[in-house]
C-alpha cells in the first residue's frame, strides 16, 4: 500500500534523520549543557530508532531491503542485532502462533510445565515482570537476559552467528562516537537501558492469550506522544493485518472502519495510553504461564 508514484516514503526517511540529528546533538551538545537532559533525549531517540528499525524491517522507506537495513544499521540501544530483531519479528508475524511460548518469538508466557518448575525467587521476578512497571524496570534485563541465552543455544545456526558478527562492528561503532563526545559511556547505558524501557510500554499488552488467533492483537486508540514515538503500532491489530502499510497512513486506515478491527480482534481495546498504566502499572493483566497451554 505505497504510493504508485512515489519509491521513496519521505515522512519516514524525514523521521529517521530527525531522529539521528536529535541523538547527535543530545549527545554532542546537551550532555555538555545538563547530562540530566541529554540522557532522557538519548532515549527517546534511541527508543524512536528502534520503531523506524521495525519500519524498515517491513519494507520502509525504500523498495530495497537493503537500503533500509543500511539506514538503521546503527545500534542506538546497543543491545538487539538488528538481523535477529529482523528474523524473529518476521517469524512473529505469523498469527497462528501468536503468544504461543515456544513459536512466537516475543511471547512472555511461559509453558505451564517450565513454570511448575521454576525456583520461588524465579517466579517472584517473573510475576514482577508482568507488571507494567516491572516490565520497565527489570523487563529489558530479563528479557535480553533470555534473549542471548536464547541465540547462545543456537550459535552454530549460522543465520544466528552472522547476525551478530555483523553487530558488534556496528555496537563499536556507535561505541566510538559515545566515548569521542562528552556523555560519559555510563550515562549512555543508562539511557540505551531507558530506550528499552520505553519500548516495554509498547509490547507490554500487544498481544493476549486467546482461543482465536485473530483475536489475539490490541487496538490502543491513543494520539499522543508515545503513540508517534511507536509510529503508530498501538493500532496493532491493524499492523498485523497490513504490514506493509507504513506508519503515517495506519491511523487513517483504522479509522475508515474501526468496527472492522475491533470485531476482528473481538474487542480487545484499550483508550489510550494512559488507561494502560493506570490500570497495570503495579497491577499483573496476565499470568506468567500460558492460560490455554497445558502440558
Amino acid at each position: 500500500m505505497r504510493d504508485p508514484h512515489s519509491s521513496v516514503e519521505w515522512p519516514t526517511l524525514g523521521l529517521l534523520t530527525a531522529c539521528y540529528v536529535a541523538w547527535g546533538v543530545a549527545l554532542f551538545w546537551l550532555s555538555t549543557v545538563s547530562l540530566w537532559l541529554a540522557v532522557p533525549v538519548v532515549a527517546v531517540a534511541a527508543a524512536m530508532h528502534s520503531s523506524l528499525q521495525h519500519e524498515a524491517i517491513h519494507g520502509h522507506p525504500f523498495r530495497d531491503r537493503r537500503l533500509n537495513a543500511l539506514l538503521v544499521w546503527p545500534p542506538l540501544d546497543l543491545f538487539v542485532p538488528y538481523g535477529r530483531f529482523r528474523d524473529t519479528h518476521l517469524a512473529h508475524h505469523h498469527d497462528a502462533i501468536l503468544t504461543d511460548p515456544y513459536d512466537d518469538p516475543e511471547s512472555n508466557y511461559l509453558d505451564p510445565a517450565v513454570w511448575s518448575g521454576l525456583s520461588r525467587p524465579v517466579k517472584l521476578v517473573l510475576r514482577m515482570n508482568n507488571t507494567l512497571a516491572g516490565r520497565m524496570l527489570i523487563g529489558p534485563l530479563a528479557g535480553m537476559t533470555a534473549f542471548i541465552a536464547g541465540d547462545w543455544a543456537q550459535r552454530r545456526d549460522g543465520k544466528v552467528r552472522e547476525a551478530w558478527l555483523c553487530h558488534l562492528p556496528a555496537v563499536a561503532a556507535v561505541l566510538v562516537l559515545v566515548v569521542t563526545s562528552p556523555m560519559p559511556v555510563w550515562a549512555y547505558l543508562i539511557a540505551a537501558y531507558g530506550a528499552m524501557s520505553i519500548l516495554k510500554i509498547r509490547t507490554f499488552l500487544e498481544h493476549q492469550a486467546h482461543e482465536k488467533a485473530r483475536a489475539r492483537t490490541v487496538i490502543i486508540e491513543d494520539k499522543g506522544p508515545l503513540a508517534l514515538l511507536f509510529l503508530n503500532n498501538n493500532l496493532h491489530v491493524v499492523h498485523h493485518m497490513h504490514p506493509r502499510v507504513p506508519w503515517y497512513r495506519l491511523p487513517q486506515v483504522y479509522q475508515r472502519n474501526p468496527d472492522r478491527y475491533l470485531g476482528v480482534n473481538e474487542g480487545y481495546r484499550y483508550g489510550s495510553y494512559a488507561e494502560v498504566i493506570g490500570r497495570y502499572l503495579f497491577k499483573a493483566k496476565d499470568p506468567v504461564p500460558h492460560p490455554l497451554r497445558h502440558g
